[in-house]
């Protein structure tokens, strides 16, 4: 099979499941005939029908309460939202409802359900489009977040998602739907969700990251090896939960720790890292741990993205400083 895109992957791995299991359900705006806003969704109706494969009015709050209703029915309902930013109207269902079911039904019910979105910035179009808002479901008891940096671990995670009996947002990373390519085996094989993916090994520097800023990160590692600077790259998948496990061990090695992420500095998910690492983990630092995030603003328009994003030298020289300023 010839290397695929992440959003090929996506599309794959909701075909499997689809095929294999007739609880599963998809809906949202436009992804039957059309595939979704991305294509990910493209031929799903062909091959399943209208009754699994069910385009929904322009109704967030609508698309999330059906889904809630589906999976405490036994269905495994996949709903998909446009972009992240267009997730708020559904907030009610997801905080009220979806996170809650099991608890409050004592067991009874519960809402295995995922809820789709692309998310991020980097491709040139407005704020409601770019939002990166990962923390802010992370917050809520009840919910998982998960969130692909590649077509193998898209394909995997998701399928793991899919068959989970928990509530998942699957934030996808639009900015690399189509820039990162690789072999994916389409055998049915989930990826475990709770865990991180230590993407390259290093001794100096433990990076933390996810989604499309795990690109530049794998780039900024590559630089620095040639400056001595070995950086070992760890894709945090699980934003919550977190594997501590993973990055603490990583620490063992390196004894210093970086943490990128696009989102919105304050009340990131960088700070929920860093103060576990202060918690429990202090003892292993030779440096102070920091931070690399996006601006405490509303994502620019797209002349001026490149200003909000995180570029390539921005790891490269948040890397030297931990390196330099504190032997």
């Amino acid at each position: 099979m010839a290397d695929i895109t992440l959003i090929e992957a996506v599309n794959l791995a909701l075909h499997y499941e689809m095929q294999h299991d007739p609880n599963v359900v998809i809906l949202g705006e436009d992804i039957g005939e059309n595939g979704g806003v991305f294509r990910a969704t493209l031929g799903l109706k062909h091959a399943f029908g209208c009754k699994r494969v069910i385009d929904t009015p322009l109704a967030e709050s609508l698309i999330a309460g059906v889904t809630v209703g589906m999976a405490s029915q036994g269905l495994r309902p996949i709903a998909e939202f446009q972009f992240q930013g267009f997730i708020f109207p559904a907030m009610e269902h997801l905080v009220c409802h979806a996170a809650r079911l099991r608890n409050r039904t004592r067991g009874r019910l519960t809402c295995h359900a995922v809820f789709r979105a692309p998310f991020g910035g980097g491709i040139h179009a407005p704020e409601h489009h770019s939002e990166s808002i990962e923390a802010m479901f992370a917050h809520i008891p009840g919910l998982k977040v998960v969130i692909p940096s590649s077509p193998q671990r898209a394909y995997g995670l998701l399928l793991a998602a899919i068959r989970s009996n928990d509530p998942i947002l699957f934030f996808e990373p639009k900015r690399i739907y189509r820039t990162v390519k690789s072999h994916v085996e389409n055998n049915g094989l989930a990826l475990p969700l709770e865990q991180c993916f230590t993407l390259r090994k290093g001794t100096d520097i433990t990076l933390v990251t996810w989604g499309a800023c795990v690109v530049e990160s794998l780039q900024a590692a590559d630089t620095l090896s040639h400056h001595g600077i070995k950086l070992e790259v760890i894709d945090l998948a699980s934003i919550k939960p977190i594997d501590m496990a993973t990055i603490t061990a990583s620490l063992e090695k390196t004894g210093r720790l970086l943490v990128v992420h696009e989102a919105a500095k304050t009340c990131g998910v960088g700070a929920e890292i860093i103060t576990r690492v202060a918690e429990s983990a202090m003892c292993l630092l030779k440096a102070p741990p920091k931070r690399l995030t996006g601006f405490d603003t509303i994502m620019p328009y797209y002349r001026n993205e490149d200003y909000f994003m995180i570029q390539h030298d921005d790891i490269v020289n948040a890397a030297r400083e931990l390196m330099e300023g504190w032997q």
